[in-house]
């Protein structure tokens, strides 16, 4: 027997990478790093970080969390079955979400990273909300991939 596996059907989505997640998530850190300095450079300032970041993303991670364990169930369940476009949707739903989410994260990482050993007024601020905020983009990556893998079909399923 040969320990090659054959190729995915033609039709089939292969799944998220976390590869590709990982390189978004630190160009978003290298892009948030940059902010602080750019930023001071720019308009004599650095921005804000406060709670309505964490939160919101918050909200976003419980809404998609919830979504995917209605889709997981719709899936699953013969008399409630999901249409096929309203999987795709979400799919790409899921996927997009996690995307923009590990750029997201990384930025706020790269943020937070950059006042670690700054004395300035706001700075302990800054790094405690971004921090926040790079954690919950995390939940949002996590819920994204959850909903793009609560879209999946079997092989064997007629309506596949």
């Amino acid at each position: 027997m040969s320990d090659e596996r054959p190729p995915p059907p033609a039709g089939t989505i292969r799944p998220v990478s976390p590869v590709r997640l990982a390189v978004l998530g630190i160009l978003g850190l290298v892009l948030g790093w940059l902010a602080h300095p750019l930023s001071v450079q720019a308009g004599g300032s650095a921005p804000v970080v406060a709670w309505p970041q964490p939160l919101l993303l918050g909200f976003v991670a419980v809404a998609l969390g919830r979504f995917a364990w209605d889709t997981r169930v719709s899936v699953r369940d013969r008399a409630r079955r999901l249409e096929p476009h309203r999987a795709v949707n979400r799919l790409a739903f899921g996927r997009a979400a996690a995307y923009v989410a590990s750029v997201l994260g990384g930025g706020y990482a790269g943020y937070a990273l950059s006042w670690v050993d700054s004395r300035a007024e706001l700075a302990l601020h800054r790094v405690v909300w971004s921090g926040s905020a790079a954690v919950a983009a995390l939940a949002v990556v996590v819920c994204g991939v959850l909903l793009e893998r609560a879209c999946r079909v079997g092989l064997d399923d007629d309506e596949a």
